[in-house]
């Protein structure tokens, strides 16, 4: 996770300010969890795939 969010977050980046800095790390976690997919979670977000695995127990 932190080398993916330094890669994407932070490489080639400027900010100005350390409010500008969080929110682009809010904005990053909140992409991860609930809208990126893994292979490893059968093509689910985090989010779903917890949802998805409460459901079935």
């Amino acid at each position: 996770f932190f080398g993916l969010l330094k890669q994407e977050i932070f490489h080639g980046k400027v900010y100005n300010c350390f409010e500008e800095l969080k929110s682009a790390i809010d904005s990053y976690i909140y992409y991860y969890n609930n809208e990126r997919i893994k292979q490893k979670l059968n093509w689910q977000s985090p989010v779903q795939f917890r949802k998805t695995t409460v459901t079935v127990v």
